[in-house]
């Protein structure tokens, strides 16, 4: 009895803090993939999370690069010269971060778990009262997902080996919006241009890992594999801008691949009621440069093609941490987590280094309840323009901004029997 409360108070030491990490990362990363609920020594297991999330990234020094006044070209205007407006904003809203599982222990060998969790996302809302509004007033993305994992295990020497595999699918969506300009007539108007998406598709994991229960040892390494999303559709909405009629409101097509990723995390007993743990996430965000929208024309002066101009590097976090079990009741942990920023000179996407606590209390074999809190730096930077392939991107503004702080905190309930 007393080795298995210590696995279990071991486990959820590092859930605790686990459930927040992924929030703060970068590129698109939302809740990011945890299978961790695999591994519950429970025959039966529900649980769910939800995490908040406030950055605080401001932008400051802000130029309008691209204050175009003439006829635009097909892809676009610049929104006229929005240098009078002020030079400094707030970028982000806070979010939410939502996940729920449920685990069975199908034999002694084998497991299965079935989660939802929202993987992708991101928010900006600066709105239009700021130099940079030709670049964006509001960017929404979501994700939903629906996953099932099972793993089997067999004994190999002290330990057991698992084999893990598992399928999900996944749908993502969202919008953009920025001030454009138009010229019906020759008369210039200014007003706010739409670009509104939504695609899914499926994708696959596959991972192995090694437990020494005695030890509350655990070694585990999952590849999580793309989502192709081939069929990315929607509208671009010039109609605030040009006026309701028809041709000012089309469809519009294109496609996204969502990372990969692959992950290796570490836990081990180091002393009596003493845990370590960390993680290595590689993400393969640098797939995701520059993503063209255009109708089936190809695009015209009336109907022009828009892009996404995201530019994005790899991600890579790393995460290591200690906890202790202070009671068969009450755990506590503390982790260090850096993750590094996917931005390349266009963005404000630089790297984040962030203190994690969490604490579970479990008042039965049946229930455990946890609270995890972070608070973190989002380190300074600047964006301007930037070439990739022959190309000139992110001409449109440029900017600076300081070391700003981000905050979380994650609430988890578990039942088990």
């Amino acid at each position: 009895m007393a080795t298995t409360l210590w696995i279990r108070g071991a486990l959820c030491l590092v859930a605790g803090v686990s459930a927040v990490s992924p929030a703060l990362a970068g590129g698109l990363e939302r809740g990011g993939y945890n299978i961790d609920l695999l591994f519950d020594t429970s025959r039966f297991a529900a649980e769910t999370t939800n995490t908040y999330v406030s950055p605080q990234r401001k932008l400051k020094d802000v130029r309008d690069t691209d204050t175009t006044t003439a006829f635009p070209r097909v892809t676009g205007a610049g929104g006229g010269n929005l240098n009078g407006r002020p030079d400094s904003v707030d970028d982000t809203d806070g979010y939410w971060v939502p996940r729920v599982g449920f685990k069975v222990g199908i034999s002694d060998s084998i497991d299965c778990m079935a989660d939802y969790s929202q993987p992708w996302g991101g928010h900006q809302n600066p709105g239009t009262n700021w130099a940079g509004a030709n670049y964006n007033t509001e960017t929404k993305v979501y994700s939903d997902n629906y996953a099932a994992t099972c793993s089997y295990k067999f004994d190999a020497g002290p330990g057991d080996l698992r084999l893990i595999g598992g399928g999900f699918y996944q749908k993502v969506g969202g919008f953009k919006e920025r001030i454009v300009q138009a010229f019906p007539a020759g008369f210039p108007l200014s007003g706010i241009g739409r670009l509104e998406l939504e695609g899914d598709g499926w994708g696959w994991r596959t991972g192995v890992a090694y437990e020494i229960p005695e030890y509350a040892l655990r070694a585990s390494l999952v590849y999580n594999s793309a989502v192709d999303i081939d069929n990315l559709t929607g509208t671009i909405d010039l109609r605030r801008a040009r006026g309701p009629a028809a041709v000012n409101y089309y469809p519009v097509s294109g496609g996204v691949s969502m990372p990969d990723s692959l992950e290796l995390k570490v836990q081990s007993g180091i002393a009596p009621d003493w845990l370590a743990f960390g993680s290595v996430k590689w993400t393969d965000w640098s797939q995701i440069q520059v993503l063209n929208f255009c109708p089936n024309s190809g695009g015209t002066l009336a109907q022009p093609c828009t892009s996404l101009d995201l530019l994005y590097r790899d991600g890579w976090t790393v995460t290591g941490g200690i906890g202790h079990k202070f009671n068969d009741q009450w755990s506590g942990a503390v982790s260090v987590t850096w993750d590094r920023g996917t931005s390349q000179g266009d963005g404000s996407q630089s790297d984040t280094w962030t203190l994690g606590t969490g604490v579970s209390y479990a008042p039965n074999q049946n229930i455990e309840i946890r609270l995890a809190g972070a608070l973190g730096i989002l380190t300074s930077g600047s964006s301007g323009a930037v070439t990739y392939k022959g190309e000139t991107y992110g001409d449109d503004v440029s900017y600076k901004f300081g070391n700003d702080l981000v905050a979380a905190v994650s609430t988890s309930l578990k039942v088990k029997f």
